[in-house]
């Protein structure tokens, strides 16, 4: 099994007002940091069904992620506030997400796990 790379979008990072360089290098650590885990654990997979279980799991987190962010974008603006980094930060999450779907070997994976998820919530809701 292939690793993953994962870059850090251009249009994330041109979102960001010009002197935020704080805010680059935290998006360069925590892309950095979610590559790192996702090929530590395709190194510990025994089969492709088994890496794909664990990068759907990270999916999930940054979809989660994606969620919070979303939620703080009307509140930020409703405060006065600008919400130029709730934006950066779930627009990141939905292009690492992307990115992931384009590793060619993991595509497939990745879609059988996310529908056995759902046919097995689909069967714990309803037993």
């Amino acid at each position: 099994m292939d690793h993953v790379s994962l870059g850090v979008p251009r249009g994330v990072l041109e979102s960001l007002p010009e002197e935020e360089d704080a805010a680059e290098m935290d998006i360069h650590r925590a892309v950095d940091g979610i590559e790192r885990r996702i090929n530590d654990a395709i190194d510990e997979a025994d089969d492709p069904g088994e890496a794909a279980g664990y990068v759907v799991d990270a999916i999930e987190h940054m979809e989660s992620r994606m969620e919070r962010y979303d939620e703080f974008v009307p509140e930020l603006r409703a405060w006065g506030q600008s919400p130029i980094y709730a934006m950066a930060w779930r627009n990141l999450y939905a292009e690492l997400i992307a990115q992931l779907y384009q590793e060619e070997w993991l595509a497939e994976e990745l879609d059988r796990e996310r529908n056995y998820r759902l046919v097995e919530d689909g069967i714990r809701f309803d037993g």
